[in-house]
């Protein structure tokens, strides 16, 4: 090979390997071991998050105190709350990965005494289970992970501001186009806002489908991290649709179905399965005397 050939060869490489190392600088931050979702959506730059979450530790409180005053909240020698705050403290320390805010957050986790099937996190950490949810599903200690990890997941990805974000532009885009049309049409603008304000929700659900999707599949990983076996994700998806019977279709509902959200978790258990068999055998190695 001549001289310039070489020359040429050389440089060729180098600019190769520069290509390669500026792509592995510039991957993303989901490209990782684990489940793959997007960026953060700008959409949530829209409100500060110091400000969303005073707001919510305000929230909370009052939830509380409400709680409180009806007898509904659970003292902290409840052996579920004991259960509850167990499991948080395996899955909270993993939480900065996904949020370097959560680092900072003070966490909080309560019961309170309620027939709602539901649970929460909001911004800042605070959590809250209700005791139907625990009692009418049954859930073990992994199926109470998943749950966990779901609501923490939206708090993490600040699914709150998202949305809060999303809702003040489909609103205003609303108010403006029923303005306009009202005013060319000669209708009366009450009734165009209205039907404009049904197509914002309409645009808004997508989102809040996406935000649940996403919230499983961070969720279900901050679980297998922490321990707990991210299969319980299809237990506690089946035992959450035998209790929601009636529920409305996929397209007219913030969540995805039943089936939508099991096919996609049992998709991504090869991602997952690992970290928690690691967990899992990091927790044996640690009883070994």
């Amino acid at each position: 090979m001549g001289m310039g050939k070489r020359i040429w060869a050389h440089r060729s490489r180098a600019r190769v390997m520069a290509l390669l190392l500026a792509a592995a600088a510039s991957a993303p931050a989901w490209a990782r071991e684990g489940v793959e979702v997007g960026e953060r959506s700008v959409f949530a730059d829209m409100f500060s998050a110091d400000q969303i979450e005073q707001q919510a530790t305000l929230q909370y409180q009052q939830t509380l105190k409400t709680a409180a005053d009806h007898r509904a909240l659970a003292p902290v020698d409840n052996a579920q709350v004991r259960r509850l705050r167990a499991i948080a403290q395996k899955i909270i320390p993993l939480a900065g990965e996904w949020n370097e805010r959560a680092r900072q957050w003070k966490w909080e986790v309560n019961l309170i005494g309620s027939n709602q099937i539901n649970a929460f996190c909001m911004p800042g950490g605070k959590i809250v289970f209700y005791t139907g949810i625990l009692k009418t599903l049954e859930l073990s200690d992994d199926e109470v992970a998943m749950v966990m990890g779901h609501e923490i997941a939206h708090a993490l990805r600040e699914h709150a501001r998202e949305r809060m974000g999303k809702n003040t532009v489909t609103t205003g885009a609303a108010r403006i186009g029923g303005a306009l049309l009202s005013g060319w049409l000669g209708i009366d603008p009450r009734l165009t806002d209205t039907v404009a304000q049904q197509g914002a929700n309409l645009l808004t659900l997508k989102f809040g489908r996406e935000d649940e999707s996403e919230a499983d599949l961070v969720g279900m990983e901050l679980a297998a991290r922490a321990g707990f076996d991210p299969r319980a994700g299809v237990s506690l998806w089946q035992k959450m649709g035998a209790a929601n019977k009636g529920a409305p279709p996929q397209w007219l509902s913030t969540h995805p179905s039943g089936d939508t959200r099991i096919a996609e978790i049992e998709a991504n258990l090869p991602k997952v399965m690992p970290l928690y068999e690691r967990a899992r055998q990091a927790k044996a190695a640690d009883k070994t005397p």
